[in-house]
């Protein structure tokens, strides 16, 4: 569904529905939609993603690598964005460096199983394995932000 990176068009069907539901509360609290303002043309942009927490902080994974949609829009808008279940949440998503990126990824693919498919490394492989890819899926760290829209 993701040949190429790009998502099909039974894939964005999927997307678009998983995104509603997620924002309407369904499942566990670490399925959310994230929306972000588009780079072209500024409205929001819903996408469904998965949440992984690690050490008292939540994090959002880009299984799909440096060039997924979302990862654009969101560095455009300066890491501004909202989370969506059940309730809005803006927040502030700080990219973390690719030194620190392995253990949340480990932990990305514990509670995301369909991440499983896309980042190449056993979710029981050691942290080095995971330190080896680390640099091609950006991570960010959830933080609220309190700036005045």
């Amino acid at each position: 569904m993701y040949r190429g990176g790009r998502p099909n068009p039974l894939a964005r069907a999927v997307n678009r529905l998983t995104a509603w539901q997620f924002s309407r509360g369904a499942g566990p609290d670490r399925l959310v939609t994230l929306e972000v303002s588009g780079r072209r043309t500024g409205r929001a942009v819903s996408f469904p993603l998965v949440a992984a927490d690690l050490d008292g902080e939540r994090y959002l994974v880009a299984m799909l690598g440096e060039d997924t949609n979302w990862v654009r829009n969101l560095r455009a808008a300066d890491g501004r964005a909202t989370l969506v279940h059940g309730g809005r949440e803006p927040v502030r998503l700080v990219e973390v460096e690719p030194a620190g990126r392995a253990p949340v990824l480990r932990r990305y693919l514990a509670v995301a199983p369909g991440g499983r498919a896309h980042i190449p490394v056993d979710r029981h492989a050691p942290l080095a394995d995971f330190e080896a890819v680390a640099a091609r899926y950006p991570v960010f760290r959830i933080t609220p932000d309190a700036r005045p829209d």
